[in-house]
């Protein structure tokens, strides 16, 4: 079996235990983004299962989007993803 080179980890363990991988992340040519693939992807950056600059390119995500992204989830978590949320949260 042949395993593509990564720079990185192939997986990490998360503190509630669970293991997340680079085959959970969503597929490159992913335009759809819910808040729990937004949260994927914040989380697997922020335990440092994939770099900032990789996941710029690999998502073609700017960086003012991705910073915005994890501000929500660090003020209202997984909920202040959701699109129809974000008017309620700037208001507050």
């Amino acid at each position: 079996m042949y395993l593509k080179k990564v720079d990185g980890p192939r997986a990490v363990t998360l503190p509630d235990g669970s293991v997340l991988t680079r085959a959970d992340l969503p597929p490159a040519q992913t335009r759809r983004w819910v808040a729990s693939r937004k949260a994927l992807i914040v989380r697997a950056l922020s335990h440092g299962l994939i770099s900032r600059p990789e996941l710029i390119e690999r998502y073609e995500l700017s960086d003012e989007e991705l910073d915005i992204w994890i501000e929500a989830i660090k003020k209202h978590g997984t909920k202040g993803l959701k699109v129809t949320a974000i008017q309620k949260f700037r208001q507050l």
